[in-house]
């Protein structure tokens, strides 16, 4: 069956107390450590690993984490055109999918990197690929990968599971495993994905007044 990706939002945002983190344990850990330290990791870090396991999500945790703190982020991703001049009240500059970065893009995160650096500021990165196989210029490639690396993994069906059954628990929502399977046969199977669409599951039903059900989940999709 064709799989399904439906354009939904998150009901809360990415925490790093909402992130699951199955096998990217350390990964995690070594996030709550600097971002939750009042002095800042002068030695970049840096995430790699496939789409849907979790590098944005992570990302954005730390970005609300530090802002909670007070403290003010650069932020660069490919959709940023024209990104900003360096700004020393940053507490971290944080790079995500530094794949797709354009030559403007690349040339801005290379003078990032460079007063975060100066100033002893966090640099916190991520991609697809590991550091050396990334199609970037040089100065910037080598600098992503001399700190600490993480490669992430995908979660396994379990695991994924695992965190269906805990968010649908946390939002007082039953879902059946014949449920689960029909989300999990039909819909992207990333874990982003999956919260996004129980989101949604529980908005309808509860508009609806009806159980999470095959039926239901059928009838989102007609009218929505």
């Amino acid at each position: 069956m064709q799989q399904l990706a439906l354009d939904i939002g998150l009901a809360s945002g990415p925490l790093l107390t909402n992130f699951f983190a199955g096998p990217n344990q350390a990964a995690l850990e070594h996030l709550q450590l600097w971002s939750g330290s009042p002095t800042r990791s002068p030695v970049p870090t840096y995430l790699w690993g496939p789409e849907g396991c979790g590098k944005t999500h992570l990302l954005e945790a730390v970005r609300a984490a530090l802002r909670d703190q007070g403290g003010k982020v650069g932020w660069l991703d490919p959709s940023v055109a024209e990104p900003p001049e360096f700004d020393e009240d940053w507490a971290a500059v944080l790079l995500d999918d530094v794949q797709h970065y354009s030559a403007v893009q690349q040339h801005a995160a290379f003078n990032w990197f460079v007063n975060a650096q100066g100033l002893q500021r966090w640099v916190l990165g991520a991609g697809s690929l590991p550091p050396a196989d990334l199609p970037l210029r040089d100065d910037l490639r080598s600098r992503l990968g001399w700190g600490h690396v993480f490669q992430l993994q995908l979660l396994s069906e379990a695991e994924r599971r695992a965190v269906l059954r805990q968010q649908a628990d946390a939002r007082g929502i039953f879902l059946s495993d014949e449920v689960m399977d029909f989300m999990l046969r039909r819909f992207s199977r990333d874990l982003a994905s999956l919260v996004q669409l129980l989101d949604h599951l529980d908005g309808y039903a509860l508009q609806t007044q009806r159980a999470i059900t095959i039926p239901l989940i059928k009838s989102m999709l007609e009218h929505t």
